[in-house]
C-alpha cells in the first residue's frame, strides 16, 4: 500500500530512483492536472533498466541503435508504473518534473508547472496491463486525497497537452476503464 508524505512529496511503497531532472514549481503554483504518459525503451520493449537510466541521464548510447537519439535528453516524470504494477518515483510530487515538454492545457502553457506526470510502461498500440490500471487508479485516488488541488483535477494524456507532437499513452489506453475505476470509488475526472 502506498502512502504519500505531503511535506516531502515522497511516496512510501514506491521504488525511489532520484532523477536530477527537476526544479521548483513557480511561486504560488501547485499541481492541478494529472498527465498520463506511455514509455518504452527501447521503443516497443519492456523491462530492464533503460527508463531509469533515461530519467537519471545515464543512458549508454552504444547499448542500442535508438539510444544516440535520446542520450542528450534531460527529462523525467514524477512516477512510472511498470508492466507488473511496480510503482517507481523519480521526482518529489512537490517539485516540477520535466515530463510534458512544450505543452498547453485549456490555454494554459507550460504544463510541467502545474501537473503531476505519471508514466506507464507501454506503447501506443499495445494494451496496458490490469496491474497498471489498478495501480494507476489507486495512485490517482491517493494523490487526490493528499493534495486538495488535485481533487477533481483533470486527468489527461500527454497527447492532449502536446497535441501534434506526442501520441501517448496511445489508442491502446482505455480511458473509459480508468474513469470507471475512479468513479467506482466516488472520484470523477
Amino acid at each position: 500500500m502506498i502512502q504519500i508524505d505531503v511535506e516531502s512529496g515522497l511516496i512510501s511503497g514506491a521504488r525511489q530512483v532520484a532523477s536530477p531532472n527537476f526544479d521548483d514549481r513557480p511561486a504560488k503554483c501547485c499541481a492541478e492536472l494529472i498527465v498520463v504518459h506511455g514509455i518504452s525503451l527501447p521503443p516497443g520493449e519492456f523491462g530492464g533498466e533503460w527508463i531509469d537510466r533515461l530519467f537519471t541521464n545515464t543512458v549508454d548510447p552504444a547499448a542500442h541503435p535508438y539510444f544516440p537519439e535520446i542520450v542528450d535528453l534531460r527529462v523525467s516524470s514524477h512516477l512510472l508504473i511498470c508492466r507488473d504494477g511496480e510503482l517507481v518515483q523519480y521526482v518529489p510530487l512537490s517539485k516540477r518534473a520535466w515530463h510534458a515538454g512544450v505543452s498547453c492545457y485549456r490555454g494554459r502553457e507550460k504544463c510541467n508547472d502545474f501537473s503531476i506526470g505519471i508514466e506507464l510502461e507501454g506503447a501506443d498500440d499495445i494494451p496496458y496491463t490490469d496491474a497498471q490500471y489498478e495501480v494507476l487508479a489507486s495512485t490517482i485516488r491517493k494523490l487526490q486525497a493528499a493534495y486538495p488541488s488535485l481533487a477533481g483535477a483533470p486527468i489527461v494524456g500527454h497527447c492532449e497537452v502536446a497535441a501534434g507532437r506526442k501520441t501517448d499513452p496511445g489508442r491502446s489506453f482505455d480511458w473509459e476503464r480508468l474513469f470507471s475505476m475512479l468513479a467506482h470509488d466516488g472520484m470523477t475526472e
